[in-house]
């Protein structure tokens, strides 16, 4: 993993200068580059490695980034970092080629394996026996906890599920718990990974 690079790409100076220390700390050489377009500049000369992006950038965004990618042949995992609003963005994404997202803000350890696995070259979503553990699991939710769960992935706020389902917003917070129990998600951002990847 000596030879490999992660390439983070953000418009935001100070997240840029974070994730480098982070993983230069790590032993991980990082390049950073304050935009896609920059980033694609020097396309021809990126070797092994990772790319950690964010989704709303100026210009070219994340998703478009992967698509491009994606376009030209370059296999080059992908990881994308969204803000809470984004997560429809980054869905996307990972429909696009996207290996993961980390919705901001996120602990370093769950940043740091996310690295390791897209650098080993997988994800869940490529593993046979992972996704059809993760089916069984949303396979064992209720009719009514698979509605609330699809609003969920399509971003929408608890109120308008509510308002779609007929039924109240503190009815859709306990579909919700409930779901993060039956899954074991930790957050939004988990529970919304683990249905991309059982679904892809």
């Amino acid at each position: 993993m000596a030879e490999a690079v992660v390439h983070v790409i953000d418009d935001d100076e100070a997240m840029r200068d974070s994730l480098s220390y982070l993983l230069e700390s790590a032993g991980i050489d990082a390049r950073t580059y304050e935009s896609a377009t920059e980033f694609l500049r020097g396309i021809n000369s990126v070797g092994a490695g990772c790319i950690v992006t964010d989704v709303r950038m100026p210009e070219l965004n994340g998703l478009d980034l992967v698509r491009h990618l994606r376009e030209q042949g370059v296999n080059l995992p992908v990881i994308v970092m969204t803000g809470h609003a984004d997560v429809p963005l980054a869905v996307e994404a990972m429909k696009a080629g996207a290996v993961e997202f980390l919705e901001k803000p996120f602990e370093d350890e769950v940043l740091m394996r996310a690295i390791q696995t897209a650098l080993r070259g997988g994800s869940a979503a490529q593993d046979p026996t992972e996704k059809k553990r993760l089916r069984a699991i949303f396979d064992a939710l209720s009719p009514r906890e698979q509605q609330v769960l699809d609003g969920v992935v399509a971003g929408k706020m608890n109120k308008v599920i509510a308002f779609e389902l007929g039924i109240s917003p503190r009815t859709v917070e306990v579909y919700r718990a409930n779901m993060r129990s039956k899954t074991g998600a930790h957050g939004l951002s988990e529970l919304v990974q683990m249905v991309m990847h059982a679904r892809l």
